[in-house]
């Protein structure tokens, strides 16, 4: 089931919200400074492509630096990413196909919003929160 709502998911805007992470850290690794923010947006593609089957968790590790990243990230790209998500999935939950594409467009908003500091790991591992990628 995982593999035709990743599927269907690919279809209706996961290939092109994937094109757009990948576009965004594409830049912010071009810029130097922002070369954390650009490995995160990497990571976030990788997850919009499939979305199905895993789950987002707190890097074990992650510090004040990932706090303070958040914060900036937040004020000029995380809000913004949020709302899109947000909206999207008010479009996408008007059909009953769209409805479990909406949830997993709610569900990438935390790792949108707050990008450093987080894993994405497989949601059916034993304890998805103590494993890593």
């Amino acid at each position: 089931m995982k593999a035709l709502l990743n599927v269907i998911w690919l279809v209706f805007g996961g290939l092109v919200l994937a094109l757009g992470y990948a576009a965004a850290g594409i830049i912010c690794c071009i810029l130097i400074v922002t070369i954390p923010w650009g490995i995160a947006s990497f990571r976030i593609a990788g997850y919009a492509l499939w979305p199905f089957g895993r789950t987002v968790v707190d890097k074990p590790g992650a510090g004040g630096w990932s706090v303070l990243g958040n914060i900036v990230w937040i004020v000029v790209a995380g809000i913004w990413l949020a709302i899109s998500h947000v909206l999207t999935a008010i479009a996408q939950a008007i059909t009953i196909i769209g409805i479990p594409l909406a949830i997993a467009n709610l569900k990438m908003i935390p790792i949108s919003l707050l990008p450093l500091g987080k894993d994405i790991v497989p949601s059916d591992a034993r304890y998805p929160t103590y494993q890593r990628a």
